[in-house]
This record gives structure tokens, C-alpha cells and sequence, in this order.
């Protein structure tokens, strides 16, 4: 009896969690329209960062109260899931095209904030450091990668209106209910994702679940739910160039951001838990989608299937070393 009121609660989140994922896409869909700019750069900017608003919310909490493991893993873990299963699962429903600019620029620029956080943190191997650390000098460096990246995002909106000035098309809806539409549908994510990861955190447990595993799996994807709801969302409506751009953007935003930001405030981390793998999974989903992509600038069927199958080996490694 005690768990049927959580159970009730974790159906109104997911209820709650698609139904804003819907308003997004189509509100978001109509702002691109309007102000006659890529929807690439709306997942990019207010997708991205709308959807990372959870993994922020963890960082900030868990470095306030001194666990620099959650940080970190919030950031690696997201990422990875974000790319290998979200893209994965979104390229299974419906291929992903992504366009040239995606493939030759903003692909390339996660790479290259990815590859510079693993060095960032490989101070023994690197510079014969006791400990591996990211210190409030490697914090500003990222968020200094932030400000290159938001006036490239700049540069492309105003490039991207020049070109489709002359374009007709119609938004789906005025522009006051657009923007209303896309904040109750970002509110309805966070809440709904929050109101997921409490009542199954609860159930987990109620039926005698260990901390530890609902740490790897219930916040883990749990904080990545937003993007995953509004990638299943988008991958539907085939507004691909939306999931392509809240993957990239959300990725980077966690990087630069979600670590950035708490580390800055609160100085450096020290996390102690962290292999080798979960450094080399981390570089090695941005160079799969890169690869991918750089082909023929598509996500097919089966290589969302690899991305799955990578995600599936990996996680399954992690959680067979837990209960180990």
C-alpha cells in the first residue's frame, strides 16, 4: 500500500514529461519559423539549455553538499547516455538527418570541449599530479569555451535569417503562444523528470534497492529524461534537425555549464571513483557520432542500433561492476 501513491506519481510525471516534450517541439518549432532561423540552432540554444536545467540542478546540490563524484559522473554519465541512447533510440524510429553545418562545425566543436575535459582531468598522466582533479582554473577554461561557442551560435543566427529571408513559410502558431507553449513545455520537463526520479527513487526503495544502483541508474537517466522524452518527441514529428540540436547543445551546455559554473563557485573537485573506460566512452560517443555523420550526414537505422548496442555493453559493464 505504502508504494502506490509513488507508483501513481510516476505516471502523472511520465504523462507529464511527454506532454511538455510535445509543446516544446511544436512551440520551439514555430519560434525557428518566426524569426526565420534554423531549428538546429533553437535545439541548440533554447532546447539545450532548457533540458540541462536537471543535470544543473544536480551538480549544484551535490557539490554543495561535498560529493564530487555525483558531478562529475552527472556530466560524463549524461553525456554519454545523451548521445549512444537518445540518439540511438531517436535514429531507430526515424533516421536523423543532420544538415552540413551540424556535421562540419558544432559536431567537431563537442568533440574538441569533450577531449578537453578528459585533459583537464588527467593531471597523474599528464603533469605528475598526486591526484586527478578539475580546479577552478580548468572551470574558467571550459567557460570560456561556452563564450566561444554562444557567438559562433550568434554568428550562424544571423547568417541563418540573412538566408531565409526570403523563405514564406508559416508558423504553426503566433509567436506570444509559441514562446508560452515552449516555457510550459520546458516546466513540464524538469518538473515531470523531477517528479519521475523522486517517486522512483522511493520505489526503489521500498523494495530494498541499494543506493548505489539507484544512483547509476535511476538519477543517471533520470536527469537525461528531458532530453530523451524530447528526442522520442521530435523523432516522431521527424523534426530531426531539433533532436540533432538538443544533443549537441545539451552536451556542451553540461561541459562548460552544469561543471563549469559549481566547480567555479565552489573550487576544484578531486573525484576518486572514476576508470580510464568511462573518460575513453565519453570521447569515444562524440567520435562515433562525428564519424557517423561526417559519411553521409545521417543517423541510419542500424547505426542507431550501434549506438545502442555500444550503450548497452557499456552500461551493463558498469552495472555488473556495482553489484560485483
Amino acid at each position: 500500500m505504502e508504494l502506490i501513491l509513488p507508483i501513481v506519481l510516476l505516471i502523472i510525471g511520465f504523462v507529464i514529461l511527454i506532454k511538455g516534450a510535445d509543446w516544446l517541439i511544436d512551440g520551439a518549432s514555430s519560434i525557428a519559423t518566426h524569426f526565420r532561423v534554423s531549428k538546429t540552432l533553437i535545439g541548440l540554444t533554447i532546447i539545450a539549455f532548457g533540458t540541462s536545467a536537471p543535470e544543473l540542478a544536480v551538480s549544484l546540490s551535490s557539490l554543495a553538499s561535498g560529493s564530487t563524484d555525483m558531478l562529475l559522473g552527472n556530466v560524463i554519465g549524461s553525456n554519454i547516455i545523451n548521445v549512444l541512447l537518445l540518439l540511438g533510440v531517436g535514429a531507430l524510429i526515424y533516421p536523423i538527418k543532420v544538415n552540413k553545418d551540424t556535421t562540419r562545425k558544432e559536431i567537431p566543436i563537442l568533440l574538441l570541449i569533450s577531449t578537453a575535459l578528459v585533459v583537464l582531468f588527467l593531471d597523474t598522466s599528464l603533469n605528475s599530479a598526486a591526484d586527478n582533479s578539475i580546479t577552478r582554473s580548468d572551470a574558467i577554461i571550459c567557460l570560456l569555451f561556452f563564450a566561444i561557442f554562444l557567438y559562433y551560435l550568434i554568428v550562424m543566427a544571423i547568417k541563418n535569417r540573412e538566408m531565409s529571408s526570403r523563405k514564406k513559410e508559416k508558423p504553426k502558431y503566433k509567436l506570444g503562444i509559441a514562446f508560452i507553449m515552449t516555457l510550459i513545455g520546458l516546466a513540464g520537463l524538469v518538473g515531470g523528470s523531477q517528479l519521475v526520479v523522486n517517486s522512483a527513487t522511493e520505489i526503489a526503495h521500498g523494495i530494498g534497492v541499494t543506493d548505489r544502483i539507484i544512483a547509476l541508474t535511476v538519477i543517471a537517466i533520470g536527469t537525461s529524461l528531458p532530453e530523451l522524452v524530447t528526442t522520442i518527441v521530435a523523432a516522431r514529428k521527424k523534426e530531426t534537425d531539433l533532436v540533432v540540436g538538443n544533443i549537441i547543445g545539451s552536451n556542451i551546455f553540461n561541459i562548460c555549464i552544469v561543471m563549469g559554473i559549481p566547480v567555479a563557485i565552489f573550487g576544484a573537485i578531486t573525484p576518486e571513483s572514476f576508470q580510464i573506460i568511462d573518460l575513453v566512452m565519453l570521447i569515444l560517443s562524440a567520435v562515433l557520432l562525428f564519424v557517423m555523420t561526417r559519411r553521409d550526414e545521417k543517423i541510419t537505422r542500424a547505426e542507431g542500433a550501434l549506438m545502442l548496442l555500444v550503450f548497452a555493453i557499456y552500461y551493463g559493464y558498469i552495472v555488473f561492476e556495482a553489484l560485483a
